[in-house]
């Protein structure tokens, strides 16, 4: 795959013409696409491939109504109103997986006792993990409206009770309703963001 690239258009729809969604249409997100966006997204690359996200999906309107009291304020309409909003959390236990996905080294002892190295690692690969989730959702003609605006600890008291999982942050999924995108914030120039030493 070297050398190749997407086509102007791949870039516009995952990058540059998407925008994080507001509102939302009323249009269903079947089961097989949320599999089709896990089966493109797992491929992205963590540290010793060790994958420590884990998805909850809320459609249901009992899962939704769980979820609802987590959400600040301000977020309550809009992930209510969501076809799927997905939970994106990280496994506190990933590294106990590591001798099924990185068979090369004993990489499970890395962890075993160190919950300072454990955390770290978890919560920095599932935030890239996240990110490929949403990237590979706007891939399949998806919005997302990834947000952080909701109560943590209750949220994982509600969902991951035994305290395995812990959210990292949340990401409304659907088809975005135009009218209640808001315009465009600029961002930073690459002199000012970037340097090259």
């Amino acid at each position: 795959m070297t050398g190749q690239t997407l086509t102007e258009q791949g870039f516009d729809l995952i990058f540059r013409a998407a925008r994080t969604a507001n509102g939302w249409q009323d249009r269903l997100v079947e089961e097989e696409l949320l599999r089709k966006i896990y089966d493109d997204m797992k491929f992205g690359p963590t540290s010793a491939n060790c994958c420590p996200l884990r998805i909850v999906f809320v459609k249901s309107p009992e899962a939704k109504a769980r979820l609802k009291p987590c959400l600040a304020p301000g977020n309550v309409e809009k992930t209510m109103a969501a076809p799927v909003c997905a939970i994106l959390a990280q496994d506190m236990r990933f590294h106990e997986r590591l001798p099924e996905l990185f068979p090369h080294a004993d990489a499970k002892s890395w962890f075993e006792g160190n919950d300072a190295l454990i955390a770290s690692t978890a919560f920095r690969n599932s935030s890239l993990q996240g990110a490929y989730f949403m990237i590979a959702a706007r891939a399949h003609g998806l919005d997302c409206g990834p947000m952080s605006g909701f109560d943590a600890e209750k949220l994982d008291a509600e969902f991951f009770p035994d305290g395995r999982f812990k959210v990292n942050f949340i990401c409304s999924l659907g088809y975005a309703d135009p009218s209640k995108t808001f315009a465009r914030s600029p961002r930073l120039p690459f002199d000012d963001a970037c340097k090259i030493v």
